[in-house]
Protein backbone atom coordinates (compact mmCIF):
# COMPACT_ATOMS: atom_id res chain seq x y z
CA UNK A 1 0.00 0.00 0.00
CA UNK A 2 1.10 3.61 -1.10
CA UNK A 3 1.53 6.57 1.37
CA UNK A 4 4.14 8.92 0.66
CA UNK A 5 4.59 10.61 -2.58
CA UNK A 6 8.04 12.20 -3.69
CA UNK A 7 7.60 15.08 -5.60
CA UNK A 8 10.17 16.63 -7.88
CA UNK A 9 9.53 20.57 -8.35
CA UNK A 10 10.33 22.31 -11.45
CA UNK A 11 8.30 21.22 -14.62
CA UNK A 12 5.64 19.34 -11.97
CA UNK A 13 4.55 21.11 -8.92
CA UNK A 14 5.54 24.79 -10.07
CA UNK A 15 5.69 26.04 -13.23
CA UNK A 16 9.67 27.77 -12.92
CA UNK A 17 10.12 28.47 -16.85
CA UNK A 18 9.66 31.79 -17.28
CA UNK A 19 12.23 32.84 -13.55
CA UNK A 20 15.07 30.42 -14.95
CA UNK A 21 13.98 31.69 -18.37
CA UNK A 22 15.08 35.40 -17.59
CA UNK A 23 17.11 34.59 -15.11
CA UNK A 24 19.58 33.08 -17.59
CA UNK A 25 19.10 35.14 -20.52
CA UNK A 26 19.78 38.04 -18.22
CA UNK A 27 23.01 36.61 -17.28
CA UNK A 28 23.96 35.91 -20.80
CA UNK A 29 23.31 38.97 -22.01
CA UNK A 30 25.14 40.96 -19.61
CA UNK A 31 28.33 39.03 -20.75
CA UNK A 32 27.29 39.89 -24.39
CA UNK A 33 25.89 36.30 -25.24
CA UNK A 34 22.59 34.89 -26.97
CA UNK A 35 19.74 34.91 -25.20
CA UNK A 36 17.23 31.86 -25.20
CA UNK A 37 13.64 30.94 -26.49
CA UNK A 38 11.54 29.26 -23.82
CA UNK A 39 11.07 26.25 -25.16
CA UNK A 40 15.58 25.99 -25.58
CA UNK A 41 15.44 26.62 -21.77
CA UNK A 42 12.88 23.65 -21.34
CA UNK A 43 15.17 21.29 -23.02
CA UNK A 44 18.18 22.52 -20.56
CA UNK A 45 15.88 21.86 -17.23
CA UNK A 46 16.47 19.17 -15.17
CA UNK A 47 20.03 19.01 -13.76
CA UNK A 48 20.04 21.35 -11.66
CA UNK A 49 21.51 25.06 -12.05
CA UNK A 50 25.25 24.63 -12.89
CA UNK A 51 24.12 22.13 -15.49
CA UNK A 52 21.57 24.50 -16.91
CA UNK A 53 24.85 26.62 -17.00
CA UNK A 54 26.91 24.88 -18.54
CA UNK A 55 24.59 24.37 -21.79
CA UNK A 56 23.68 27.75 -21.52
CA UNK A 57 26.62 29.72 -21.86
CA UNK A 58 28.68 29.25 -25.00
CA UNK A 59 31.46 26.42 -24.82
CA UNK A 60 30.41 25.69 -21.09
CA UNK A 61 32.55 25.28 -18.45
CA UNK A 62 35.40 26.03 -21.22
CA UNK A 63 34.40 29.41 -21.96
CA UNK A 64 36.68 32.02 -19.54
CA UNK A 65 33.40 33.94 -18.48
CA UNK A 66 31.37 30.83 -17.03
CA UNK A 67 32.20 31.35 -13.33
CA UNK A 68 31.16 35.01 -13.73
CA UNK A 69 28.06 34.50 -15.64
CA UNK A 70 27.07 31.06 -13.58
CA UNK A 71 27.59 33.55 -10.09
CA UNK A 72 25.41 36.13 -12.37
CA UNK A 73 22.45 34.22 -13.12
CA UNK A 74 22.41 33.15 -9.31
CA UNK A 75 22.07 36.58 -7.86
CA UNK A 76 19.64 37.32 -10.34
CA UNK A 77 17.63 34.21 -9.77
CA UNK A 78 18.07 34.55 -5.91
CA UNK A 79 16.01 37.93 -6.33
CA UNK A 80 13.49 37.04 -9.14
CA UNK A 81 12.37 33.45 -8.49
CA UNK A 82 9.15 34.46 -7.60
CA UNK A 83 8.05 36.65 -10.42
CA UNK A 84 6.22 34.80 -12.65
CA UNK A 85 6.97 31.29 -10.86
CA UNK A 86 3.17 29.78 -9.80
CA UNK A 87 1.78 26.05 -9.01
CA UNK A 88 0.43 24.32 -11.88
CA UNK A 89 -3.40 24.65 -12.52
CA UNK A 90 -4.87 21.84 -10.20
CA UNK A 91 -1.86 20.52 -7.98
CA UNK A 92 -2.46 22.57 -4.97
CA UNK A 93 -5.99 20.63 -4.71
CA UNK A 94 -4.15 17.05 -5.37
CA UNK A 95 -1.72 17.99 -2.67
CA UNK A 96 -4.04 19.00 0.04
CA UNK A 97 -6.32 15.85 -0.80
CA UNK A 98 -3.20 13.65 -0.03
CA UNK A 99 -2.70 15.59 2.90
CA UNK A 100 -5.91 15.10 4.44
CA UNK A 101 -6.07 11.41 3.35
CA UNK A 102 -2.72 11.27 5.57
CA UNK A 103 -0.33 10.76 2.67
CA UNK A 104 3.39 11.50 3.94
CA UNK A 105 4.66 13.96 1.33
CA UNK A 106 8.15 15.17 0.26
CA UNK A 107 9.55 17.73 -2.17
CA UNK A 108 12.90 16.74 -3.70
CA UNK A 109 14.77 18.91 -6.35
CA UNK A 110 17.90 19.71 -8.18
CA UNK A 111 17.26 22.92 -7.51
CA UNK A 112 19.90 24.78 -5.25
CA UNK A 113 18.67 24.04 -1.21
CA UNK A 114 17.34 27.67 -0.25
CA UNK A 115 15.55 28.11 -3.32
CA UNK A 116 13.53 25.25 -2.88
CA UNK A 117 12.97 25.97 0.78
CA UNK A 118 11.89 29.63 -0.65
CA UNK A 119 9.06 28.36 -2.62
CA UNK A 120 8.51 25.45 -1.21
CA UNK A 121 7.03 27.33 2.26
CA UNK A 122 5.41 30.55 -0.04
CA UNK A 123 3.50 27.72 -2.20
CA UNK A 124 3.38 24.40 0.01
CA UNK A 125 3.68 24.54 3.60
CA UNK A 126 1.95 22.13 4.23
CA UNK A 127 4.29 19.70 2.85
CA UNK A 128 6.20 17.26 5.37
CA UNK A 129 9.78 17.92 3.78
CA UNK A 130 11.71 19.96 1.55
CA UNK A 131 15.03 18.59 0.12
CA UNK A 132 17.08 20.85 -2.33
CA UNK A 133 20.86 20.60 -3.92
CA UNK A 134 23.60 20.84 -1.33
CA UNK A 135 26.96 19.34 -0.11
CA UNK A 136 27.08 15.48 1.02
CA UNK A 137 24.50 14.82 -1.12
CA UNK A 138 24.73 13.82 -4.46
CA UNK A 139 22.03 15.37 -7.03
CA UNK A 140 19.65 13.40 -8.81
CA UNK A 141 19.55 11.05 -10.71
CA UNK A 142 21.60 9.55 -8.29
CA UNK A 143 18.96 8.04 -5.35
CA UNK A 144 21.00 10.02 -2.39
CA UNK A 145 17.79 12.63 -2.25
CA UNK A 146 15.41 10.52 -2.47
CA UNK A 147 16.48 7.96 0.25
CA UNK A 148 17.06 10.67 2.35
CA UNK A 149 14.20 11.85 2.13
CA UNK A 150 12.48 8.46 2.71
CA UNK A 151 14.48 8.21 5.90
CA UNK A 152 13.58 11.57 7.24
CA UNK A 153 9.74 10.70 6.64
CA UNK A 154 10.42 7.26 7.73
CA UNK A 155 8.60 5.48 5.17
CA UNK A 156 10.12 2.45 3.02
CA UNK A 157 10.75 2.41 -0.68
CA UNK A 158 7.58 0.28 -0.95
CA UNK A 159 5.35 2.68 0.40
CA UNK A 160 6.49 5.26 -2.10
CA UNK A 161 5.39 6.75 -5.37
CA UNK A 162 7.73 9.36 -7.04
CA UNK A 163 5.90 11.57 -9.54
CA UNK A 164 8.27 14.06 -11.75
CA UNK A 165 8.07 15.22 -15.53
CA UNK A 166 11.36 14.42 -17.56
CA UNK A 167 14.06 11.48 -17.85
CA UNK A 168 16.13 13.08 -15.01
CA UNK A 169 13.13 11.90 -12.33
CA UNK A 170 12.84 8.85 -14.48
CA UNK A 171 16.27 7.59 -13.88
CA UNK A 172 15.89 9.35 -10.58
CA UNK A 173 12.95 6.54 -9.42
CA UNK A 174 14.48 3.48 -11.40
CA UNK A 175 17.42 4.42 -8.77
CA UNK A 176 15.71 4.77 -5.76
CA UNK A 177 13.72 1.45 -6.26
CA UNK A 178 10.59 3.75 -6.50
CA UNK A 179 7.48 3.50 -8.75
CA UNK A 180 7.10 6.33 -10.83
CA UNK A 181 4.82 8.60 -12.50
CA UNK A 182 5.22 11.26 -14.73
CA UNK A 183 3.11 14.44 -15.62
CA UNK A 184 2.89 15.47 -19.34
CA UNK A 185 2.37 19.60 -18.38
CA UNK A 186 5.75 20.13 -17.24
CA UNK A 187 9.09 20.61 -19.32
CA UNK A 188 8.77 17.11 -21.38
CA UNK A 189 5.42 16.56 -23.21
CA UNK A 190 3.81 12.90 -23.39
CA UNK A 191 5.12 12.02 -26.65
CA UNK A 192 8.99 12.85 -24.92
CA UNK A 193 8.17 10.89 -22.00
CA UNK A 194 6.74 7.46 -24.26
CA UNK A 195 9.93 8.02 -26.42
CA UNK A 196 11.81 7.66 -23.01
CA UNK A 197 9.31 4.81 -21.78
CA UNK A 198 7.66 6.26 -18.85
CA UNK A 199 5.60 4.06 -17.33
CA UNK A 200 2.75 5.77 -16.20
CA UNK A 201 2.03 9.32 -17.36
CA UNK A 202 -1.02 11.27 -16.54
CA UNK A 203 -1.42 14.32 -18.40
CA UNK A 204 -4.14 16.21 -15.59
CA UNK A 205 -3.67 16.48 -12.30
CA UNK A 206 -7.23 14.72 -11.21
CA UNK A 207 -5.57 11.22 -13.38
CA UNK A 208 -2.92 11.91 -11.06
CA UNK A 209 -4.90 12.03 -8.17
CA UNK A 210 -6.77 8.51 -9.23
CA UNK A 211 -3.73 7.02 -10.09
CA UNK A 212 -2.42 7.58 -6.82
CA UNK A 213 -5.57 6.86 -4.20
CA UNK A 214 -5.81 3.94 -6.55
CA UNK A 215 -2.16 2.57 -5.40
CA UNK A 216 -3.34 3.37 -1.98
CA UNK A 217 -5.69 0.28 -1.47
Amino acid sequence: MKNTVIWDMDGTVLNTLEDLQNSVNYALVSYGFKPYKPQEIKAMLGNGIKVLMELAVPDGLNNPRFDDCFETFKEYYQQHMNDKTKPYDGIEKVMAQLRQKGWKQAIVSNKIDNAVQELTAAYYPFVDLALGEQEGLKRKPCPDMVLTALKRLKATKEEAVYVGDSEVDLATAKNSGLDCICVSWGFRDRQSLQAIGAPSIVDEPEQLLEALLKMQK
